[in-house]
């Protein structure tokens, strides 16, 4: 029986169960893997936090999480597989309100996510630091 996301526990288990899917998959898996290089831990711990600050109210993450996303070669197609890899992940570990709430915050972060990155590859701009 699936229960919700409680624990910090639960975090790295959503986690490290989505990106290894991501490091798979043939959509996603360059990109990722070509940023990241071999700082996956590092990687993996940022996002622990990040979730861990976001569902659970436990503060442990501080930074901008758009700035490291400003400039990958990214289109609505990639944003889509992420959260269908996200979405199937939550659905195949977890059920309850937190997880409903992990789904749409993943989906509001993708929206806005591709929006700024469209934004600032068409102005040419860049985005404050």
């Amino acid at each position: 029986m699936k229960t919700d996301i409680t624990s910090l526990t639960d975090i790295k288990l959503l986690v490290d169960s989505f990106y290894g899917k991501v490091r798979q998959d043939g959509v996603l898996k360059d990109i990722f893997n070509d940023r990241i290089r071999d700082a996956w831990n590092l990687h993996l711990e940022k996002m622990y936090r990040f979730w861990q600050t976001v569902l659970l109210e436990e503060h442990t993450y501080n930074g901008s999480p758009f700035l490291p996303h400003a400039n990958l070669p990214v289109s609505q197609e990639h944003f889509d597989q992420w959260l269908v890899i996200f979405n199937t992940t939550i659905d195949e570990l977890f059920q309850g309100p937190k997880a409903e709430e992990a789904k749409w915050r993943a989906k509001k972060m993708a929206e806005m996510f591709h929006y700024k990155i469209e934004y600032y590859r068409n102005r040419q701009s860049k985005p404050l630091l």
